[in-house]
């Protein structure tokens, strides 16, 4: 049974009318067969360039920045080097960017062996090849700076991973090459970097939903090669590890841990153990991929093992799958440009709280785009920042009980059933990238 999800105008009406359907399996070998899609030519030149040029200059005002010096180089370079056009850095070089009313002024200052190149990928304004007369590339930087005389200027030092790129020897040579006058000056890009990445380009989105439906259907595919009594958790991650590198695509985070499979009780971001999986278990797949080594997904899928006899899952089973999927729906009906990543969590806690799920010590979503726990607003009850149009989330609707001898403490003997999806918010409300999982996918033998 299939359903076309609309934003969140339609959210209310869809949960009543689903809640109403009896339960049916989907059949796990009706999936379309996956194409190397993101084989071929990258868009992120393109992409980047029309990021740089639209959203940079908004972001930079928002943040207050009047500068933003990245220095960028080869074997220890910045997190943020291939988005602002540094990924190839052999020698030492520095970007500088100089906010003029309502749009930004991009230098590159580079040895000379590198700017033939960099010209002619024309990533920034003006490519300079700096010399030791010219006092290096951070020479260059402080004269610009000097003629610029900008009030703020913001580097890659501070509380914000992808934005804490500079060294502290970087910093002494930077503020030794600018003087101490402008060295006052100097803020955390943390803010700036935020407001920038957060917010993903309609063309980054079409992406993205390509790579979240290819990363929903090779969780299918993995579940259906499951056989209970022989399958372990770790053949599940092995398969979809081989998909992976059939297609040409890249784990959404550490390798380590993508896919993150489990049948057991609850072991949160973890390796696939050699657990085997047994008849009456709940399966979880946590996965995701990344495409053209840029965008990544975030996506979970539960199955469940039919036990001999048993066509649908047992009541208690169906009971906990349909309360964390009611979770998720009262956040992504909640979710709305204005609306606080508090609010969302908020809404999704109290059906955790009415349905009688223990609690977990997760929130309940995050953003995910160029690395799968992406800057921007998290989904959490701290965050206060309001929820814009471009930003995308993963988020989760959470049931979590013991298991017979735990604790009762999440993570000693738990079960958690997350349901977690990915979405965009539009000017309309929120929008799935794929439409949500909304039965259970059963594993017959």
């Amino acid at each position: 049974m299939t359903f076309s999800f609309t934003p969140i105008a339609r959210a209310a009406t869809l949960c009543s009318a689903l809640a109403a359907i009896p339960f049916v399996a989907l059949p796990l070998l009706a999936q379309p067969a996956a194409t190397a899609e993101f084989a071929g030519p990258s868009p992120w030149h393109t992409i980047r360039q029309e990021r740089l040029r639209t959203l940079l200059p908004v972001a930079m005002q928002k943040a207050n920045v009047d500068a933003w010096i990245v220095m960028v180089r080869e074997n220890a370079n910045d997190p943020l080097a291939l988005h602002v056009g540094g990924e190839n850095t052999g020698a030492p070089s520095s970007i500088l960017f100089l906010r003029r009313g309502t749009s930004v002024q991009s230098y590159i200052f580079a040895g000379f062996g590198e700017v033939i190149a960099l010209r002619e990928l024309a990533v920034h304004d003006s490519v300079v090849a700096y010399t030791a007369e010219s006092g290096g590339p951070l020479g260059e930087v402080a004269a610009r700076l000097k003629t610029a005389n900008p009030a703020r200027i913001a580097i890659n030092s501070g509380n914000l991973a992808m934005a804490d790129g500079l060294s502290a020897s970087q910093r002494i040579a930077l503020e030794r090459a600018i003087g101490p006058e402008m060295s006052a000056r100097l803020v955390s890009s943390a803010e700036l970097v935020s407001y920038w990445l957060d917010r993903k380009l309609p063309a980054e989105i079409d992406i993205m939903r390509k790579a979240a439906s290819l990363t929903e259907q090779l969780e299918h595919e993995a579940y259906a090669t499951v056989v209970p009594g022989k399958t372990r958790d770790s053949d599940l991650a092995q398969f979809l590890k081989k998909r992976m590198r059939e297609l040409a695509v890249e784990d959404g985070w550490s390798p380590a841990q993508n896919p993150s499979v489990n049948s057991g009780p609850d072991r949160g971001h973890s390796h696939a153990s050699n657990r085997v999986i047994e008849y009456g278990d709940v399966i979880q797949i946590d996965f995701g991929i990344k495409v053209f080594g840029v965008w990544g997904t975030d996506i979970q899928r539960f199955a469940y093992a039919l036990r001999p006899g048993e066509s649908v899952p047992p009541p208690d089973v169906q009971r906990k799958w349909l309360a964390a999927r009611r979770g998720g729906e009262a956040a992504f009906a909640m979710m709305r440009p204005g609306v606080t990543g508090s609010e969302v969590d908020s809404a999704q806690r109290v059906i955790m709280n009415r349905e009688g799920s223990a609690s977990v010590p997760w929130g309940t979503g995050h953003s995910v785009g160029y690395w799968a726990h992406d800057v921007g607003p998290s989904l959490n009850r701290f965050n206060k920042r309001p929820l814009e149009v471009g930003h995308v989330f993963a988020f989760d609707g959470f049931f979590a009980w013991t298991l017979p001898g735990g604790t009762g403490k999440w993570g000693e003997g738990s079960k958690t059933i997350s349901v977690e999806e990915m979405a965009v918010i539009t000017e309309r409300g929120a929008e799935y990238l794929v439409p949500p999982q909304q039965e259970l996918i059963l594993i017959k033998r």
